[in-house]
């Protein structure tokens, strides 16, 4: 649970030209990461240290390039390199990066961060103007309409949210719930963990056509046919299932205009059983607005193609979602410094 000491420190306000480079030039670390992945560098490297020439055979890259790669790797820590000029994986990065180790979720950043959320935000400038045309505001509505960027989406979503899923299964408690209604909920990642943990739960997925196609992939390789079925369609517009024991929305409100954000509160509560819960797992920003940094910059990258996005605050929904009726359960991190849960409970 958060409490006042425990809520992150606010970023300190910058005072050097130094500082103010470093977020200047920022994207540059983040291009030569997403460049590692595109020829990777960290799975080559996951059975121990390699000299540039043998990464640069293995990779099938020039020599000239792996050096300057690998060079700007290490220089932000992504890499080491030993006395004997030999190249190795970081700690994160042999984790987290390497398609050999179980927490690999390098596909999550190569293919939805690099390939879709960097590009969205060049729309940025235009969108804070209102210069933004209508047919280039890429809402997830139009965007998850197009088969091959639903597919991209959604299988690199999956790979990033099956760790924040097992978290979530681990901080409610849904031992007494039945039935589950998992709201935008993608290729089920969160659905999978939270049957996993509670064999009695039987689950209902919403979301774009494209995305339930996707979706009932990684439901039957989970071997959940049985106990999760899918309505496809657009979670604001389409009839939800009532009586339900529990409802989760994870990574939805940021991501629609902010008329529909109030809206889902109340048609989560009609749709929940007396007693039931609401998981609300999102971007979420302190009441000060002084961050945490991840979360307010997450906001904003979806602003670049929700253009009437709200920007989420815990103070405001749990203020929203007590004046329409529910109970305040729970607020606490998911993802350290970037995601908040709140969970909501209706009174009986």
């Amino acid at each position: 649970m958060l409490t006042q000491d425990s809520m992150p420190p606010s970023a300190k306000a910058i005072e050097t030209a130094e500082d103010l480079s470093s977020i200047a030039f920022g994207f540059m670390a983040s291009k030569a990461l997403f460049a590692g992945l595109h020829v990777d560098i960290f799975s080559a490297l996951a059975d121990g240290p390699k000299s540039a020439e043998e990464l640069a055979g293995a990779a099938d890259i020039p020599i000239n390039r792996i050096v300057m790669l690998t060079t700007a790797l290490a220089s932000v820590g992504l890499l080491t390199i030993g006395d004997d000029k030999k190249v190795q994986n970081s700690p994160a990065a042999q984790s987290f990066l390497s398609k050999q180790t179980k927490y690999d979720f390098g596909d999550y950043l190569r293919y939805q961060i690099d390939q879709q959320m960097y590009p969205f935000l060049l729309q940025l400038n235009a969108v804070m103007k209102g210069d933004l045309s209508d047919d280039a505001i890429a809402s997830y509505r139009h965007w998850m309409a197009d088969e091959e960027q639903a597919s991209v989406y959604s299988e690199s979503q999956h790979a990033g949210s099956l760790g924040p899923g097992r978290t979530l299964a681990r901080k409610v408690d849904l031992a007494t719930a039945s039935t589950l209604l998992d709201v935008g909920g993608g290729t089920g990642a969160m659905t999978i963990s939270l049957c996993r943990e509670y064999p009695n739960l039987q689950a209902t997925i919403i979301d774009f056509p494209n995305v339930t196609e996707i979706g009932w992939r990684f439901i039957s390789e989970a071997d959940l046919v049985d106990r999760v079925r899918y309505i496809p369609g657009n979670a604001v517009e389409v009839q939800w299932p009532g009586n339900q024991d529990a409802i989760l929305m994870s990574y939805l409100m940021s991501g629609v205009p902010g008329d529909n954000v109030e809206e889902l509160v109340h048609k989560a509560f009609d749709a929940l059983a007396p007693g039931g819960k609401l998981m609300v797992h999102d971007f979420m920003v302190e009441e000060d607005r002084r961050g945490p940094a991840l979360a307010a910059l997450w906001q904003l990258q979806h602003m670049a193609f929700t253009p009437d996005a709200h920007s989420l605050s815990v103070g405001w929904l749990t203020q929203t979602g007590k004046r329409i009726g529910f109970d305040v359960d729970q607020v606490d991190n998911l993802i350290p410094a970037m995601t908040k849960l709140v969970v909501f409970s209706k009174p009986s």
